[in-house]
């Protein structure tokens, strides 16, 4: 069965309400490193519940239901699903514990071309379950492989932000642990892809790899500690596209380009390979 786009733009997915504390938030940083140096107060923050502050990017994984994806009528083959982009735009710092509900509309769905892929972008919303107010809007951008050809739009409405060219104003490295994926996972994406070694093998890979959405935390981190002093609150928003994986216990260096009042552009890579590509981040001031 083919994708069908008027079915994925048409679709009603059911809101999910979700209700977190702050061992949820603690977990979620943990999955991101926090914590490896004990005494540093700027990490403790994030995983302890004194003064306790939760990680901005924990939106990207509160209120998460990807099962629109398994739909026969979409004709989406999940096996062939590639996640592709990822962008947030906070609207207001999460609380470390609360109520949320998420309500996910499908916003574009791109033809690659005939043989080629389809690009599907769902927007989430992300508010608080009793007042409304915003919290976030994640945008979450997966390319299915070998789905082109249904004679859609061409060009995505989204356009990633320009990878800048020469060296970077600042580069940091950010070791991750051997177990790092199994702590990250219970976060809510328990995809065995990051968890089974024979899972990992059937896929094309040596061994589990890290959750991209874990690659795009450790990138905000590392930005948040250049540009924020470590302050989640002052984060305005996040964007990159997936280029390749992350094994856990390897070293990922962000590469960062100030670009402006509240703005830098950056990359994140494993040594040579390139592992997220054009970042932006946005901050206050």
């Amino acid at each position: 069965m083919p994708l069908d786009p008027d079915v994925l733009m048409s679709m009603q997915i059911d809101p999910v309400r979700r209700r977190y504390d702050w061992r949820d938030s603690a977990l979620y940083a943990l999955g991101l490193g926090y914590g490896a140096d004990p005494v540093d107060a700027a990490q403790l923050r994030y995983v302890q519940e004194h003064d306790q502050q939760a990680m901005p990017t924990m939106v990207n994984v509160l209120g998460h239901d990807g099962s629109w994806m398994k739909r026969p009528e979409t004709g989406i083959d999940y096996s062939k699903v590639v996640h592709g982009e990822q962008a947030m735009q906070i609207h207001a710092p999460l609380p470390v514990a609360g109520d949320i509900i998420a309500q996910t509309h499908i916003e574009e769905v791109v033809d690659k071309g005939d043989g080629k892929g389809a690009l599907v972008t769902a927007r989430r919303e992300i508010s608080d379950a009793e007042t409304g107010a915003p919290y976030a809007t994640v945008w979450l951008t997966i390319f299915c492989r070998g789905a082109g050809g249904f004679g859609g739009s061409l060009a995505a409405s989204r356009q990633p932000h320009p990878q800048p060219e020469g060296a970077p104003d600042h580069s940091a490295a950010v070791e991750t642990r051997p177990e790092q994926a199994l702590i990250y996972r219970l976060s809510g994406d328990y995809n065995m892809l990051h968890a089974d070694p024979e899972t990992a093998q059937k896929a094309g890979f040596d061994r589990p790899i890290l959750h991209g959405l874990a690659t795009f935390g450790i990138a905000c981190r590392a930005l948040m500690d250049r540009y924020c002093a470590a302050d989640g609150a002052r984060v305005r928003g996040l964007e990159g596209r997936f280029s390749a994986p992350v094994y856990p216990g390897e070293a990922i260096t962000i590469d960062m380009w100030a670009q402006g009042r509240g703005q830098a552009a950056f990359g994140a890579r494993v040594g040579d390979r390139d592992v997220l590509r054009n970042g932006r981040f946005d901050f206050s001031e």
